[in-house]
């Protein structure tokens, strides 16, 4: 059984005539999610502007599954099904649409019509100044996060899209990602530790492990109110902070050195994470040299 999302992508090749660069694959979902009510996709700011991991990792996966196959730097559909049909009927409207007002367009055309569009996510791009005039280029700049002092952030990825996780990121200007898990492994596309730093590479941001400040596994296995969490974390705070300071002053050096540094592990709430306490030991050198702040999501 296919998932929906999956559908979408079979449909619009489908709709496109059964072939597609991996390219324009990605800018006519991203035009498409652009008028849905809950996006199937997120996309972030690539080195060709709108880009799904999600959307790349699911074609892969329908390559195997042999509904698609990858030739030319593109997708030829194999498995022909009348996938529109098996879309609601808005997003079916919203396919038809896609490919009437965009469908004609060269692949450069499409690119630039949404880099003129939405130029945050032309940031990162490596063709935009071929493609886009001088006056255009300096509203793209303008939409490059850029924000001065040091900061400390902390973020969890739980209940998110890596896409979303990295817009925030990249909204917040962070230029490190400081994973403190113990493990860093996540059943959770794009969160083990290859994905994670292959992903922040790409968008511009360092990727670093530090797994002397994570928490064993065993001991988060019976956690069930906020005072087994605090139980764990005192514990936490005599042993593992004591025992690491090695490992606290990378990071604190980091942050002096780089300036605005996340640390991440998976839970939302950072009150049942230990993330939360290594950024209060952090702060307790700090000194008054940076701040601290835990990233919320409000993606859309």
């Amino acid at each position: 059984m296919l998932y929906y999302r999956r559908k979408i992508l079979l449909a619009l090749l489908e709709m496109f005539g059964g072939k597609l660069s991996a390219i324009q694959l990605q800018k006519y979902l991203f035009l498409f999610t652009r008028n849905q009510m809950t996006r199937a996709f997120s996309f972030v700011p690539y080195k060709y502007g709108c880009f799904s991991f999600q959307a790349n990792q699911d074609m892969t996966t329908l390559g195997t599954y042999g509904y698609v196959e990858e030739c030319d730097n593109g997708y030829v559909l194999k498995n022909h099904g009348n996938y529109l049909a098996q879309l609601d009927m808005f997003d079916q409207q919203l396919m038809r649409n896609i490919y009437d007002e965009f469908g004609q367009m060269s692949q450069n055309e499409l690119v630039r019509h949404i880099y003129v569009k939405y130029p945050f996510y032309a940031i990162n791009s490596t063709i935009a100044s071929t493609l886009l005039s001088p006056d255009e280029m300096e509203k793209v700049n303008a939409q490059r996060p850029r924000k001065s002092g040091r900061k400390l952030f902390t973020i969890g990825y739980e209940g998110v899209t890596l896409e979303d996780y990295l817009k925030r990121l990249l909204l917040e200007d962070v230029h490190v990602l400081c994973d403190v898990r113990k493990n860093a492994f996540s059943q959770k596309y794009g969160f083990n530790k290859s994905q994670l730093e292959n992903a922040c590479k790409s968008v511009g941001i360092r990727y670093v492990h530090v797994p002397d400040l994570g928490i064993e596994s065993d001991k988060r296995q019976d956690l069930r109110s906020q005072h087994d969490y605090d139980i764990l974390f005192a514990e936490y705070d005599r042993t593992i902070i004591p025992q690491n300071q090695q490992a606290l002053r990378y990071v604190y050096d980091l942050i002096l050195k780089e300036e605005r540094v996340a640390l991440t592990c998976f839970e939302k709430d950072p009150k049942q994470c230990h993330r939360s306490r290594v950024a209060k030991a952090l702060m307790d050198m700090a000194n008054n040299q940076y701040t601290s702040n835990n990233i919320v999501f409000n993606v859309k």
